[in-house]
């Protein structure tokens, strides 16, 4: 997939929407799909349920929440026998069929949150299997089982890989790594993409033409083998790129985190990638830029974007809804930041409140924030603006959307 969204993809995502799954989510509510009650998120569960969904509950239990069991209920209940998951089973009481989409995104995620969570082996032993069963021959996955590897799917299942103790080096096909399929995704040091991961390789095998931060971010992730929950690395030194030849895992994590960096220096943002838009901030992007930066090279490092976000996203994240939350509770992780004092904002209340009570929620301090006192945020009338936008694994991405 192209890293610039098609036309009509990228009308409706807009840059300021939260985390989905590479394929797009739907850009406004559908009023004939019923959100389940287990389910966190008001908006249209379709491309995104089971995404929105994990992230969700790995960022309550990243910070210390246990969620609402029906919660963990419906995201197992969405895994198919074969252990892989589908964005979304509106009617998950009957088997999947060969017409159902499953997808290594959907997948991926549910792994790490499950894993997390604990007391969920049998669900993500069948999910690593599937995964595994699904391995391109470069060593790396694409978004559906033999679509080509990209650099967003491989990391993501790498995020998958590390949680249930797998090591990705160790995990092959034709002799090759999850570590081979990035590197062979990365740009050199030179020009103004340098150190950048690309999603994919266009139509001509130029990887120039699809780099971008959404797949950078999630590349040096992956490349320092990393989930979407990191501790702040111990680099003393900001990310430099450097070129030595076919470059190893750590450095390609360096290169790419030196690309963020260098995005973020101006203004403390990503700029959203809509081609003939004027500029405006990519609130998704930049939270996974302060992961990724905070992963290489420390808190410090990611300080900027950190700022910027903590002093600007709270009406981005309540449109987004539960993944636009997680993504700052993981920003916030990453660097050592209180996630209940967020700019002044309980990350953690506000998440929370867009699904089922959590067991521990009556531990929880109301937020404080000074908006309007209820605590439900709901998607408001936004449009083709809603939670689609082009966070960690979506806005460089131009899948087809699920029939």
């Amino acid at each position: 997939m192209n890293v610039r969204r098609s036309a009509a993809v990228l009308a409706a995502a807009t840059a300021i929407g939260a985390a989905a799954p590479a394929v797009a989510a739907s850009p406004s509510p559908s009023p004939s799909v019923v959100i389940p009650s287990g389910l966190y998120g008001s908006t249209d569960p379709t491309y995104d349920g089971v995404w929105r969904q994990s992230l969700a509950l790995l960022a309550q239990d990243t910070v210390g929440v246990k969620p609402a069991a029906k919660a963990v209920d419906w995201l197992t209940g969405q895994q198919c026998a074969n252990g892989a998951f589908a964005a979304f089973r509106a009617d998950a009481s009957g088997a999947c069929d060969a017409r159902l989409m499953v997808d290594t995104n959907s997948t991926g995620a549910a792994v790490q949150a499950l894993t997390a969570l604990g007391g969920h082996d049998t669900e993500t032993g069948k999910a690593v299997a599937w995964l595994k069963s699904v391995q391109n021959k470069d060593g790396g996955w694409g978004y559906n089982a033999g679509g080509a590897s990209d650099t967003n799917s491989t990391s993501v299942v790498i995020g998958a890989l590390t949680a249930v103790g797998e090591k990705p080096a160790e995990v092959l096909t034709d002799g090759q790594s999850p570590y081979d399929a990035l590197l062979k995704l990365t740009l050199p040091c030179k020009g103004d993409d340098a150190g950048a991961f690309a999603y994919q390789p266009d139509g001509k095998g130029n990887l120039a033409t699809n780099a971008n931060e959404d797949a950078t971010a999630a590349g040096v992730l992956g490349a320092l083998g990393k989930g979407f929950v990191v501790k702040p690395g111990k680099t003393a030194e900001p990310a430099a790129c450097a070129d030595g030849g076919y470059p190893a895992p750590q450095q390609a994590a360096a290169n790419g985190a030196a690309y963020l960096a260098k995005a973020v220096a101006k203004d403390g943002y990503v700029i959203a990638p809509l081609a003939g838009a004027p500029d405006q901030p990519d609130y998704g992007n930049t939270a996974d830029a302060v992961v990724a930066l905070a992963a290489q090279g420390g808190a410090a490092q990611a300080k900027k974007p950190l700022q910027w976000l903590e002093q600007n996203s709270a009406d981005w994240a309540k449109k987004g809804g539960p993944a636009a939350y997680a993504q700052l509770v993981f920003a916030a992780h990453a660097t050592g930041t209180d996630p209940r004092d967020f700019g002044g904002a309980n990350l953690v209340t506000q998440l929370n409140a867009t699904g089922p009570a959590p067991q521990t929620a009556a531990a929880e301090k109301s937020d404080d924030s000074g908006d309007s006192g209820n605590n439900v945020w709901y998607i408001i009338g936004v449009g083709l603006v809603a939670g689609i936008g082009v966070g960690f694994l979506i806005s460089g991405r131009n899948k087809k959307q699920q029939p």
